[in-house]
């Protein structure tokens, strides 16, 4: 589809010593493969899908300008090309005339290959001055000279057309691939209510719908807009099309489709996920129930003890409940999938705190418990030690245990009886390992 690169360099040599036969017999065998390739060149160009694209689209912007001065460029170097062909011809009637040219003939020839021997009338081409400098009625060229005026406008002219048919060749296809998932995304959001103006998702649909369709005109309009040029690059069409709106597009679909996705998810699994619910708020609310009661026990049990408040049901929690049951019997799945995750990360939540509060009003009741623990593991101790008779120790034992017995129990008071009791214990385990050698004696 595309040419190459620029034509092949004239090689020939600045005017100087008259040309023998030989040496006008070689030049002419070069400038004519030289000819074929240059004429090669401009046919491909010619023919390239991006520049008959060119001519047939309804351009705007830098590609609209461009445009333009390439058509002065294209057109002129066919003006060039036919002067370029004009001198090969003259040249070679010249050498034609006879077998040994004779020396006017070689000066003719010298002339016309190595100085300034092609006329190109500037009325003929109407080139613009911003690509050829001052506009001149006619110039004059060596074929060195020409050939590297055509190899510029050439490669100038062929850089625009593949950079315009690159873009064309990767972003629409692309693009209408991306609205064809962007149109089967909508239909799902569409079956689960994801509609603009009623769910964030919806709304980026919208945005993402307008965006493509405004992206697709604008490339096919003026492709050199998405066009990067690559570079330091001398190559024609050295670079690459730019992606980024597309790109943006592109991830932007993606986080809606996981979205939907997340919606689907809520839809099929919904009325699990709602029993859970119930579950957790129900245990929730029979530990605060428990712990209710246990406060009144505590009170009526404990003395002089600080027994923490507890909070009622999770009343604001149920009524949420119930409206997601109502949004799962509509099929409202875009306002119940955020509903339900909200809801069981607070009813986890909840359950946690009534588990606390049920371990803060029972604390007292567990330090009574293990205070009793101690009080009994002391008493038997005393007994393996046969100091169960102790009267000291009986009457602080006596004590300790009416205290942690009785309703309501001082705490303070209690453990103060049971360190009693274990002190005394204590000291006397002490005097039997002290006497105890001397009795062996």
């Amino acid at each position: 589809m595309g040419v190459a690169g620029p034509f092949p360099g004239y090689a020939g040599r600045p005017p100087g010593p008259v040309m023998d036969r030989d040496e006008a017999d070689r030049a002419m065998a070069r400038l004519g493969a030289e000819h074929e390739a240059i004429e090669t060149s401009l046919l491909a160009l010619q023919d390239h899908a991006g520049r008959r694209l060119l001519e047939g689209a309804d351009l705007t912007g830098v590609t609209k300008e461009r445009w333009a001065a390439t058509e002065q460029s294209i057109t002129l170097l066919w003006g060039y090309f036919d002067a370029y062909a004009g001198a090969i011809d003259a040249a070679r009637e010249i050498r034609a005339r006879r077998r040994s040219p004779s020396r006017d003939d070689l000066l003719a020839l010298t002339e016309l290959l190595r100085g300034q021997g092609v006329t190109v009338a500037s009325t003929a081409a109407r080139p613009d001055p911003s690509i050829t400098g001052p506009a001149k009625l006619s110039e004059r060229f060596t074929l060195e000279e020409l050939v590297t005026r055509m190899n510029e406008l050439y490669a100038r002219s062929l850089d625009m057309v593949v950079a315009s048919d690159s873009v064309w060749s990767a972003l629409p296809a692309r693009i209408d691939l991306l609205a064809a998932e962007l149109r089967r995304t909508r239909s799902l959001a569409h079956s689960v209510g994801v509609r603009p103006g009623g769910h964030p998702a919806g709304d980026d649909l919208e945005s993402i719908t307008h965006e493509l369709a405004t992206l697709r005109v604008q490339v096919i309009s003026d492709p050199l807009a998405f066009w990067l040029p690559g570079p330091g690059s001398a190559t024609p069409g050295g670079g690459r099309p730019d992606t980024t709106r597309y790109d943006r597009a592109a991830r932007a679909l993606d986080n809606v489709r996981r979205e939907i996705e997340a919606v689907l998810a809520v839809r099929q699994d919904a009325e699990q996920r709602l029993v859970h619910l119930r579950d957790l708020l129900s245990r929730a609310d029979r530990t605060l129930a428990e712990a209710r009661s246990a406060r009144g026990e505590v009170l009526a049990k404990i003395a002089a003890s600080e027994v923490p408040a507890v909070s009622g049901p999770p009343t604001a929690l149920q009524e949420r409940l119930a409206a997601a049951s109502e949004y799962r019997r509509h099929a409202q799945w875009h306002r119940l999938s955020p509903l339900l995750e909200s809801l069981e990360r607070e009813a986890e939540d909840e359950l946690l705190r009534a588990r606390e509060s049920l371990s803060a009003v029972t604390a007292p009741l567990a330090v009574r418990a293990e205070l009793r623990g101690r009080l009994d593991a002391y008493k038997a101790k005393v007994a393996r030690h046969g100091l169960a008779e102790d009267p000291v120790l009986i009457e602080r034992y006596d004590a300790a245990r009416r205290m942690l017995w009785s309703a309501p129990c001082d705490l303070r008071v209690a453990g103060q009886a049971v360190l009693r009791y274990q002190e005394a214990m204590a000291e006397l385990l002490d005097v039997r390992r002290t006497s105890a050698p001397e009795d062996r004696r």
